[in-house]
């Protein structure tokens, strides 16, 4: 269940507070006053048996007898009581409760009584323990909040009641407005993801607000989050940020990866911006209240006062912006307007005499630079000038500017110790205004990091995963050989030999059990020339260099047969309860200038398995220095994963060192990432020190615990995974008319390549037929779109010709918030039609769309397009007129009803 119910929820024709109360003070009473006062243009009915009247309107007694079916019941009175309610909404069709009373908990009976209601019936749940609901369109205000919402088009959810107030507090007093706020509370149906679903698609909302403590269904919120931050801002505050390193982890990768560093990740992959306090959000409200996303990020700075320039210089670049710099041109305007008043150079700096006019003036050439992206302008109140009248100047050109403009600049304004009046006047121009320079950069900034996300989500990945084939199954039966006999860990050669069937080097070991053996197998390994290190083999002890597990640079069979008993001596003076199980020999590889690294595998209770990297060695949680990941990763995501670290600056040539094999870094972590796909029982994975050089990457040392899946195995991805992974069990080859052989598969961001020849041998005839307007221009922004997935909600299939890897054809299918319907598309080459490529693609998708469980399949076709007609209907679809375009026919298939079968043709 998604978006089921909630334009009903959010835009109320009726509604019934039960618990409505004539007691001052009281709960009841307080959401009933503000129904009231929010001037809610519906049906109202009050529910209290214990009273005929409040205030003069008439109560009734239950639900059951209320004369109309209200559309949205609020709920607050007892907790007791409250189920009870709930399902009385149900039974007589309410399609929302909002439940405001508090006191229930995580395991509360009642609060299961909720949950199994929301399941067997329609009837959404918000709540329990929220502030409420306010939609300023409707008039509807069903909360507690001392204030009330202004109109607009920020849409608020919160976890926390207690925030929303005081976000809706800073909101009255800044003039900021909402298409609606809404307190999540516990959350035991209406979720975030839910709320992202209804709000990407609410055209009257611009930007979404989000206020988080936690999650409980990361695929579900990943999902929408990735959807809604396509089409507009998202912006996030997550509570909890000091939750510690994980102390029960076993290995450094689970140690390093924090709780909150694993949703800074996940809403980083999602596309979210996030914010980390109140007063960022604050400036974020103020910039989206104001402005739209805008291209760019060169600012160019207009001021009065040349420290305040100067300061926002500063700030610009320390948080990521561009300082633009002016062209020939805009320095010839500037100094035939202003003379030697002025230095024409960004900072725009003008004399604290200056009054309106000439800021106006300034403002306008600076807005015509093609080099300047946004414009800030500044303001330290003098004597000589009038700070409010420079204000509606500058509101004033903005204005004209934004009506004579076909894509108008963003202008921001930092007026020091801003007054309200000022600021009322740059609200009415749709200008955001800041009391300090850093408050206006960090608002700005907001905006170009949301471009930025949006630029990279769409930017198109190398070709390598294709190229990529590990052997999963031999690591399935190492994993497999280990859990049979009960095992936590695979022992360094079991992990060596995993690590080789998915592409990654790994120093050669053998595991032997006793001392004398250790030996013998050092002095064959010592025939390539190189000495050997020695470790202590057990499944109680994970940190072998702890305990004095580990002997560095061993030479000759004597030695190392020494060492190993002394290794034995030592580690079970350490750990006496330890099971040794003998000794790992291993090659000591000479990498001269080699980089330390860490790259692992742990898993995260909500998000599931994710990805380590940092700096490695022995020091690794000391110095602390790493980055988290979401699988599965592309080449450009691990590079992105790379770059987040300060280890990535060693990575580079310096001081008569080479720079490391960067790309075979970023291989290794998309490696990496497979394994987790592939493999549900690893549960943790540590490759320290991972060495980088010019040659490319090797693992010195590998650790790997397993453990049998909680949800069962299954032959395919790892069920708990946040993103749901290229689905490698759709891929298929078939043979079509006269021998003609084609693959078939799902479509993955690196076929991006495959597109440009596949348009060009589609005709600018089948172009209109598909996109029904002719089509000239297909960029990379445009092609991402096509093959950036996300297959919890979308599918497409690629026909590639087996011989010559050519793109024949792609059908397309993407699913509602609710996963009950599905919209299809479907393009083949031109010169391709009759062999029966299009029936074979339809009938795929049609088979797919049954698996993924959804009711219908739907498409729009030109009534001319009677081929495509034609063939839907040998399908089994039905046809009809598009009500809302008369050129149009809308096919539907019944999933329920329809079989393979039935399909003639």
């Amino acid at each position: 269940m998604s978006i089921e119910g909630l334009d009903r929820l959010f835009a109320p024709r009726s509604a019934a507070l039960v618990g409505a109360s004539p007691r001052p003070g009281s709960l009841g009473r307080s959401v009933m006053q503000k129904i009231r006062e929010g001037g809610f243009l519906g049906q109202l009915a009050l529910v209290n048996p214990n009273h005929s009247e409040i205030d003069g309107i008439a109560t009734v007694p239950s639900l059951a007898t209320l004369p109309f079916i209200p559309e949205v019941v609020i709920i607050a009175t007892p907790r007791e009581t409250v189920p009870g309610l709930v399902q009385d909404a149900a039974d007589i069709g309410a399609a929302a409760a909002i439940i405001i009373t508090a006191g229930f908990t995580a395991d509360d009976p009642l609060a299961e009584d909720l949950r199994a209601i929301a399941r067997r019936t329609s009837i959404r749940i918000v709540g329990p323990n929220c502030m409420g609901l306010i939609a300023p369109r409707a008039h509807f205000d069903a909360s507690f909040a001392a204030k009330p919402a202004l109109p607009g088009d920020l849409a608020l959810i919160s976890q926390s009641g207690a925030i929303a107030t005081a976000i809706l507090e800073w909101a009255h007093a800044n003039k900021a407005g909402f298409s609606a706020v809404l307190s999540l509370g516990d959350k035991l149906d209406v979720d975030f993801a839910d709320c992202l679903d209804y709000f990407a698609q609410d055209r009257n909302t611009r930007a979404i607000l989000l206020y988080i403590e936690n999650l409980t269904d990361a695929r579900k919120f990943m999902s929408a989050a990735r959807a809604a931050a396509r089409v507009k801002p998202v912006l996030v505050v997550k509570a909890g940020r000091r939750h510690g390193r994980k102390q029960t982890g076993v290995t450094h990768s689970a140690r390093l990866a924090t709780p909150d560093l694993v949703y800074e990740a996940a809403f980083r992959r999602a596309g979210l911006l996030r914010v980390y306090d109140l007063d960022e959000l604050f400036a974020a409200a103020e910039t989206l209240a104001h402005v739209t996303p805008f291209a760019g990020d060169r600012v160019g700075i207009l001021t009065n006062g040349v420290g305040l320039g100067q300061l926002a210089l500063d700030r610009i670049v320390e948080l990521g912006g561009q300082i633009a710099t002016l062209t020939d041109e805009t320095i010839v305007k500037l100094q035939a307007q202003f003379g030697a008043r002025m230095t024409p150079s960004n900072p725009v700096e003008l004399r604290g005499d200056s009054g309106p006019e000439p800021h106006a003036a300034a403002l306008s050439i600076l807005l015509e630079d093609p080099g300047v992206d946004a414009v800030l302008v500044m303001n330290s109140p003098t004597a000589l000038a009038s700070s409010r009248d420079i204000a509606i100047k500058i509101a004033e050109t903005g204005r004209a500017y934004r009506s004579q403009a076909l894509r108008p600049k963003p202008i921001f304004a930092d007026w020091a110790g801003q007054q309200s009046d000022v600021e009322e006047i740059f609200a009415a121009a749709r200008i955001p205004s800041y009391a300090t320079e850093a408050d206006a950069v960090r608002g700005l900034m907001y905006l170009v990091r949301w471009r930025r996300a949006q630029d990279s989500l769409m930017e198109l990945p190398a070709r390598f995963l294709s190229e990529f084939v590990p052997d999963t199954k031999g690591a399935r039966s190492i994993i497999d050989a280990a859990l049979h006999e009960e095992r936590q860990w695979l022992n360094p050669a079991e992990a060596s030999a995993v690590l080789d069937c998915y592409g990654i080097r790994s120093a050669p070991v053998s595991v032997v059990a006793k001392a004398e053996d250790a030996g013998i197998a050092a002095e064959a390994m010592m025939a390539l020339g190189a000495p050997v290190a020695l470790k202590i083999v057990s499944q109680d002890i994970v940190h072998k260099s702890e305990v004095g597990g580990v002997a560095l640079n061993l030479a000759g069979r004597y030695a190392v047969t020494e060492a190993a008993r002394r290794m034995e001596e030592r580690v079970l003076d350490a750990r006496p309860d330890a099971a040794i199980e003998g000794f790992a020999v291993q090659s000591m590889v000479p990498r001269e200038g080699g980089r330390e690294l860490i790259a692992g595998i742990t898993d995260d209770p909500l998000f599931g398995p994710v990805i380590v990297f940092g700096r490695g060695g022995t020091a690794v949680e000391v110095i602390d220095d790493k980055a988290i990941g979401l699988p599965p990763l592309d080449m450009k995501l691990a590079d992105d994963l790379i770059a987040r670290t300060r280890v990535a600056r060693t990575l580079g040539a310096y001081q008569g060192v080479p720079a490391a094999n960067r790309e075979d870094v970023a291989r290794t972590l998309v490696k990496l990432a497979q394994m987790a796909v592939d493999l549900p029982e690893l549960q943790d994975v540590d490759l320290n020190p991972l060495i980088a050089d010019e040659s490319g990457v090797i693992a010195l040392d590998a650790r790997m615990r397993i453990a049998r899946p909680s949800q069962g195995r299954k032959r395919g991805p790892n069920p708990r995974l946040a993103i749901k992974p290229y689905p490698k069990e759709w891929e298929r080859s078939l043979t079509l008319k006269g021998g003609w052989k084609v693959d078939v598969r799902p479509v993955r961001p690196d076929d991006a390549p495959l597109y440009g020849p596949f348009f060009a041998a589609v005709t600018h005839e089948d172009l209109r037929l598909r996109f029904f307007a002719p089509v000239k221009d297909f960029s990379d922004a445009f092609v991402a779109k096509l093959t950036h997935l996300d297959y919890s909600r979308a599918m497409a299939f690629a026909a590639i010709e087996h011989d010559t890897g050519q793109l024949l054809g792609v059908v397309r299918l993407h699913a509602d918030a609710d996963h009950r319907e599905g919209e299809y598309a479907i393009l083949l080459r031109s010169d391709l039609k009759g062999r029966g490529l299009g029936w074979a693609l339809m009938r795929l998708i049609i088979e797919y769309a049954r698996q993924d469980g959804l009711e219908t399949i739907s498409g729009q076709i030109l009534r001319e397009n009677t081929t495509m007609l034609s063939m839907c209907e040998a399908l089994g679809f039905t046809a009809h007129g598009d009500p809302d375009d008369p050129d149009l026919k809308v096919v539907t298939l019944d999933l329920s009803t329809h079989s393979l079968s039935q399909q003639t043709g």
